[in-house]
């Protein structure tokens, strides 16, 4: 079955003024941290579908204490094999596997610290309980226009599945 037509892996239901807001500033920190693009967008279309169809994972995360993924495109759906609903109310260091959520919880804070990171390689775990390593994974803060810190974002195209037997 087409990803497309897999219920669990549809985009969310209704369009969301927050949403477009959302990533409009995932897109407008990217580019302010890095000097690049994300993606080649079209600007006479909506960023919502641009974004959802994009060959590459695109997840952030909010502001919490606890911090919780608030957007996934389809390949992030795919990728950690998690329906909408359950990926925007997942806390993101719940990707990780629990022996490398210090490892992880060390890249936020170099994020945190100097706003970006363009070479970030580690293992993550899919809600079916596949490992998979992502390499040259591009990491950012999300801010708005008056500068206040909105989360962070991660983007990858590169990523390698693992079994049991992989470290």
């Amino acid at each position: 079955m087409h990803p497309d037509t897999e219920p669990h892996l549809t985009a969310p239901d209704t369009p969301s003024e927050w949403r477009e807001r959302h990533l409009r500033r995932l897109l407008d920190s990217y580019r302010r941290c890095t000097g690049r693009e994300l993606l080649p967008l079209n600007p006479s279309q909506a960023l919502a579908p641009q974004l959802w169809a994009a060959p590459r994972v695109i997840v952030s995360h909010g502001t919490e204490a606890d911090p919780v993924l608030n957007y996934g495109n389809l390949a992030a759906l795919q990728r950690w094999q998690m329906p909408w609903q359950q990926l925007v109310s997942t806390p993101s260091r719940l990707t990780a596997e629990p022996l490398v959520r210090e490892e992880r919880a060390a890249l936020l804070q170099r994020v945190t610290e100097h706003g970006y990171i363009d070479d970030y390689s580690g293992v993550r775990i899919a809600a079916n309980g596949q490992r998979f390593r992502i390499r040259q994974a591009v990491v950012w803060n999300i801010v708005d226009d008056d500068g206040v810190y909105c989360g962070q974002a991660a983007s990858f195209d590169q990523w390698d599945d693992l079994t049991a037997n992989d470290a």
